[in-house]
């Protein structure tokens, strides 16, 4: 039992050299193989081998850097830019939790699709989950494109009802305690 705990979570260790050091293997590793942990849904936690502080986070980002400077970014530099315009802003939480649950909706659209293309073309082959999904999607992409730009276009307007009935509700509340600005004072100077 106590080998399937160390599995659990495989510790990395960042060392001073920046060398990171895979304590399961007892080997050195690269950013290319922390990338195929990633991939492979294993769990890893990286920890500066000095202080112990997690720098899980932080990898992740080299590695997400390292991708979007690659050939083909998934961000335009439009996106990235509006981004970073919610770090600091009042939305930054609200921001990560919509991105969060896009990402997950889109993952889960794509597994109940995999599964259903597996029926579709023949059940349990191992290798549907490679070769026949990329040639599936070539052929596929813009049309799953076009699914998942409905899908965002459609969570938008709920979004934007929410965004706006949350402003009028500030409104009304800054209004009743006498700020200026709150729909409250607005109708009593009118």
């Amino acid at each position: 039992m106590t080998t399937t705990k160390k599995s659990a979570e495989r510790l990395i260790k960042k060392y001073p050299n920046r060398r990171l050091y895979d304590t399961q293997t007892s080997t050195y590793i690269t950013l290319t193989d922390v990338k195929r942990l990633v991939l492979d849904n294993e769990e890893f936690k990286v920890i500066d081998a000095k202080s112990g502080e997690d720098l899980s986070r932080s990898i992740l980002l080299q590695i997400f850097l390292e991708e979007e400077s690659g050939g083909m970014p998934m961000f335009s530099g439009e996106m990235l830019s509006q981004i970073i315009h919610f770090y600091g802003h009042a939305m930054q939480g609200m921001m990560s939790s919509y991105l969060e649950k896009s990402i997950q909706a889109f993952i889960e659209i794509q597994k109940k699709f995999t599964e259903n293309s597996k029926d579709l073309y023949g059940g349990g082959n191992a290798r549907f989950n490679t070769d026949m999904w990329s040639q599936f999607m070539t052929m596929q992409g813009p049309i799953m494109q076009g699914m998942m730009s409905n899908y965002i276009e459609q969570s938008k307007t709920p979004f934007m009802q929410m965004q706006e009935q949350m402003q009028n509700q500030t409104k009304s509340m800054f209004g009743s305690m006498g700020f200026p600005g709150g729909s409250g004072g607005d109708k009593s100077s009118s």
